[in-house]
């Protein structure tokens, strides 16, 4: 049977994912129209793209607005705030296919410590935690984990694009870092949540679910501190690759049933199914792999380094999870088990920050060397960028472009990344150069990907 394809849709967001979504979906037959609200120049370039850049994506009354006027088949949302503030209610409210959930449903992103909780009914392995509405308790329970050895992470309860973790290297950082954070006006409410830190590196498992049946991309590690060794303070993501090394993508199986399927299976029970991209990150520690959060939507910058790697159709999965019939579409698509089959290769995606990122990101530097870039054969995916009436593009946010390089293999796929970034020139570039690469300095004490 012919897998239904809509034809015409609506991705909410600006950034480099949903930069990427548009590219994948506007190349695949059968889908006439892509449409990105706000979107930005740079969408516009690929073939079958047009933006709506008047959109403000986290009113859910411009985005059902938006859905109206482009008559949308699907609607995909793209970051994690419009999630947050009620947008996909309100859009199956208004009667669209939406690809995302409800906010109810994303609190397993937009907070940490209902993530845990979820977690632990669903008895899924996570780290030893406590979420916490005073500081002194928080720090108490600190004090605990460090005295046993354990180590500390702490993190701000709500969303905070990537970048509200601290990963301490004594008590007093700990320490500092709870002080740091501000206590919610519901004194009963967390707004702080403490981890033991945990030792190994990182993976990341996105899968497509309608709340009952999910289908996985392959896994992908991303790279969250600034400077090159795992240095620098976190950030949203300074590169991605896939596959892993030490993270097979059949293995990818088990991990669903260890950790996707409960969650998905305790949201259901307590009435809030979750419909969209659920994205597990984890921690290969050597007892096996950890959760260390949940977020309710696709990676960035994973999504650009996994889509080039699909080796079939995107929009008809998105839109059978927006129905409800991931099963059936899957079937249809002649996919079997719970992975999406991949093109052989490997894909690695280079971020180019801009200057002060992350904590004060300047604007308005001109950004030259993208057609040479492309012209490598990277795609070149923007996250934060303008466009002058004369053409010059300018840097317009943190994380400035994802530069993804293919290849046989990651090696070959990091050196078409690199190269490609190379090319690109403005002041004040922030990027990695280790991307998909091994540690130059070994350090066995120190974890080779930390809990964020």
């Amino acid at each position: 049977m012919t897998p239904v394809m809509p034809t015409r849709v609506l991705i909410l967001g600006s950034g480099g994912r949903e930069h990427a979504i548009a590219w994948k979906l506007a190349a695949e037959p059968g889908i006439n129209e892509v449409v990105v609200a706000p979107g930005s120049f740079a969408m516009t370039a690929e073939p079958g793209v047009r933006a709506m850049p008047k959109v403000d994506c986290l009113d859910p009354a411009a985005a059902v607005m938006a859905a109206r006027t482009v008559a949308a088949e699907l609607v995909v949302i793209g970051p994690e705030a419009p999630l947050a503030a009620a947008v996909g209610d309100a859009l199956r409210a208004a009667g669209f296919a939406v690809f995302g959930p409800d906010r109810a449903a994303a609190r397993i992103e937009s907070s940490k410590a209902f993530c845990h909780e979820i977690a632990a009914a669903a008895g899924v392995r996570t780290a030893r935690s406590g979420a916490f509405s005073d500081a002194g308790a928080a720090i108490a329970f600190a004090r605990d984990l460090d005295a046993r050895g354990l180590g500390v992470v702490v993190k701000a309860d709500g969303l905070a694009a990537g970048k509200g973790v601290t990963v301490c290297d004594d008590i007093g950082a700990a320490e500092s870092a709870i002080r740091a954070l501000t206590p919610s006006r519901d004194l009963n409410e967390a707004f702080v949540v403490v981890e033991e830190r945990l030792h190994g590196p990182e993976a990341s498992l996105i899968a497509i679910t309608d709340g009952l049946d999910a289908i996985a991309l392959p896994p992908a590690r991303d790279h969250k501190r600034l400077l090159d060794d795992d240095r620098g303070p976190n950030t949203g993501g300074m590169g991605a690759y896939s596959p892993l090394p030490d993270l097979a993508d059949d293995a990818v199986d088990g991990l669903l049933e260890a950790f996707h399927r409960p969650i998905l299976a305790e949201l259901a029970r307590r009435g809030t199914p979750f419909v969209g991209a659920l994205y597990a990150g984890l921690i290969l520690t050597e007892d096996g792999p950890v959760l260390l959060e949940c977020n309710a939507r696709f990676g960035d910058p994973e999504t650009q380094v996994l889509l080039p790697r699909l080796a079939t159709a995107l929009g008809p999965l998105l839109l059978a999870s927006a129905r409800g019939t991931l099963g059936a579409a899957a079937a249809r698509l002649g996919l079997a088990g719970s992975r999406l089959p991949t093109l052989p290769g490997a894909s690695v995606g280079v971020v180019l920050a801009a200057a002060g990122y992350p904590d004060a990101p300047r604007r308005g530097d001109a950004i030259s060397g993208l057609d040479e870039a492309a012209a490598d054969g990277a795609l070149v995916f923007h996250a934060g960028t303008t466009r002058d009436p004369d053409g010059t593009v300018r840097t317009h946010g943190g994380r400035v472009l994802a530069v993804v390089g293919r290849g046989p293999d990651l090696a070959s796929a990091a050196a078409v990344a690199d190269a490609a970034a190379d090319r690109i020139r403005f002041a004040g570039v922030q990027r990695r150069h280790d991307i998909a690469r091994p540690r130059r300095i070994p350090t066995p004490a120190t974890p080779v990907g930390a809990a964020r």
